[in-house]
């Protein structure tokens, strides 16, 4: 499977598999929910769980006959760049823009509270009622969810440290740092459980699924390591560094590398199942029946795979580069694009179904959350957007 970055080939490839996806696939399949559209739903971390589906199976209140009337709820200014990918537990917004941790009211945006560590806090997670994230000032932090408290802070590395989106599971907290090490820590005292050092900078955020760690390094590998004791169980080279998160389904692991390929490997063994030119670099797939998500950072593409064999479903194309990963909800794919736009489309076939213009960008990192109706999304303009519909 080839993608180019050549319109007439993109528009000749589109036209052919979206009428292969309208013949085989049916729109209201896709990661739908028996909740009541009362209850609130959670988007808790990056990519949503802890295998990174990307996926919110609980969503009813938007879908392909409601998203078209998305309007602007609300925006929230920082004053910096939005990069951080926002996270949503009980109501409440939570995300990154330098130098603050912000926790916002959900279907307002008024500020309940934000901490300021020494330097820029990354994208956090939530779980068990705290905030955990990492900041460049190399300290680990995790926050009271109600208040900004400060629990605890870890400091894992020396000066500076980037750190990936961390993954909480079952009382433990897995990240990534620009040290080149991925680590596991207790969630409820930020003790240190174990490290495990690789040959460069790590900004994938790992995916934990049956006792593994995946992730994938600037060394060039993808990894899986023991969950419990963080042993090498399997590494992957692909030639290129590795910033992509993984996402995990049916004992598969999808990952983005810089030589412009998706890869999708055996969960147990490491072994290849196939590759994909997507031009896909950064971005990091999302997974739901039977299809694989992913922006194109090279072209200006979003692309729907067949997560078996890696052929392709659908193409859509943007008028800039897509470095954000999707995210999924009751059919319905939301992606940012460079161009400036937060793009919603059918998860089925890739077809428009609603935009907006949230601000010019160069690169647009900020994956959407879906919960509860709403659609929640950070921009390089500076701001954090939130859409519902109207009278919601």
């Amino acid at each position: 499977m080839k993608v180019k970055s050549l319109c007439s080939l993109a528009l000749l490839v589109f036209a052919a598999s979206l009428a292969t996806a309208q013949r085989t696939a049916s729109p209201g399949l896709l990661c739908s929910g028996g909740i009541s559209a009362t209850a609130p739903t959670n988007w808790p971390q990056f990519h949503f769980d802890a295998s990174h589906s990307g996926c919110n199976p609980s969503e009813t209140i938007l879908g392909h006959d409601t998203v078209a009337n998305l309007v602007l709820a609300w925006k929230y200014p920082t004053g910096n760049q939005v990069q951080s990918s926002p996270v949503v537990v009980n109501g409440v917004v939570y995300f990154g823009s330098d130098p603050n941790l912000y926790a916002v009211n959900g279907s307002t945006g008024a500020l309940l509270w934000k901490y300021t560590p020494s330097s820029f806090p990354y994208s956090p997670a939530v779980a068990n009622g705290a905030v955990y994230f990492g900041s460049a000032d190399g300290y680990f932090y995790a926050l009271n969810a109600a208040t900004g408290a400060l629990i605890w802070k870890d400091r894992v590395s020396v000066g500076f440290s980037g750190f990936s989106a961390p993954t909480v599971l079952n009382g433990v907290i897995y990240f990534g740092a620009s040290t080149s090490y991925m680590y596991a820590l207790n969630a409820s005292t930020g003790a240190l459980l174990w490290s495990y050092k690789t040959g460069n900078t790590i900004t994938s955020s790992p995916a934990v699924a049956k006792g593994r760690v995946y992730f994938g390094s600037w060394d060039g590998n993808v990894y899986a390591l023991n969950a419990v004791t963080g042993a090498l169980v399997w590494k992957y080279t692909t030639g290129a560094y590795v910033a992509s998160s993984p996402a995990v389904a049916n004992g598969v692991v999808y990952i983005a590398s810089n030589d412009f390929n998706l890869y999708a490997l055996d969960a147990a063994t490491g072994g290849i199942v196939w590759k994909g030119e997507s031009q896909a670099q950064s971005s990091s797939p999302a997974v739901a029946n039977d299809v694989v998500y992913i922006g194109d950072g090279s072209g200006s593409y979003v692309l729907g795979l067949n997560a078996s064999n890696g052929g392709l479903r659908w193409i859509y194309q943007t008028r800039n580069s897509v470095y954000a990963g999707p995210g999924l909800a009751n059919g319905v794919v939301y992606i940012q694009s460079s161009d400036g736009n937060l793009y919603a489309l059918n998860a089925s076939t890739g077809a428009f179904l609603w935009k907006y213009l949230i601000g010019m960008v160069d690169y647009a990192s900020s994956s959407a959350a879906v919960s509860n109706g709403m659609v929640y999304v950070g921009s390089n303009d500076g701001s954090l957007y939130a859409f519902h519909l109207p009278g919601q």
